[in-house]
């Protein structure tokens, strides 16, 4: 008897190297055993060395809402970063709508412009002088075009040349050169265009 007591705690320590597994069925039947619990189990997973129990659904569930969460940041970047798409879009479809506006007062009026007098720019290809403001792109071509009429305003200007956004200008405040067939030459400040 003795020499069974002693077999049985030496499997007993066995066992508890590999850990023990308590599996509560659906039914409310309890198992001890020594490889995880499958099914719909409840699984509570015992050292018995220490006594110490980890609650394997509650680990799962964690496992699942955190990788839930992640899917969910992954969504929301994903979002984020078509709309900062969208926003630029549109940026560049108001730019063109804008360019088509002055292109059409060129037409219009042709003795008052010099065919190339205000060229569109290309919201793809913008010139290295433009590209640090081309989220204002849709600014810039529709005071352009202000740019001239104001010029013509004047009767100092009777064709306009060109018309072009100014060295001059900053982020915060656009600056439009506009030159004349008559050697006149003016500077509108965008606060001046509004």
């Amino acid at each position: 008897m003795k020499s069974l007591s002693l077999l049985f705690v030496w499997l007993l320590s066995f066992n508890s190297w590999a850990g023990v597994y308590k599996c509560t069925g659906a039914d409310g039947q309890t198992d001890y055993q020594s490889s995880p619990c499958t099914g719909d189990h409840q699984a509570v997973q015992i050292n018995t060395k220490t006594g110490s129990k980890v609650d394997l659904n509650q680990l799962e569930n964690q496992k699942l809402q955190a990788d839930e969460q992640q899917k969910q940041l992954e969504a929301q970047k994903q979002a984020e970063e078509q709309a900062r798409l969208d926003a630029i879009e549109q940026r560049k479809q108001r730019a063109r709508e804008q360019s088509q506006l002055t292109l059409d007062l060129i037409k219009q009026n042709p003795t008052e412009f010099s065919a190339f007098a205000v060229p569109p720019y290309d919201p793809e290809k913008l010139p290295p002088t433009i590209k640090p403001f081309e989220d204002r792109l849709a600014d810039i071509e529709k005071f352009r075009r202000l740019a001239a009429q104001k010029a013509l305003a004047t009767g100092k200007c009777q064709r306009v040349e060109a018309d072009e956004l100014s060295a001059k200008s900053t982020k915060e405040l656009l600056v439009f050169q506009v030159s004349c067939s008559s050697g006149s030459s003016f500077n509108f400040n965008e606060a001046e265009l509004k």
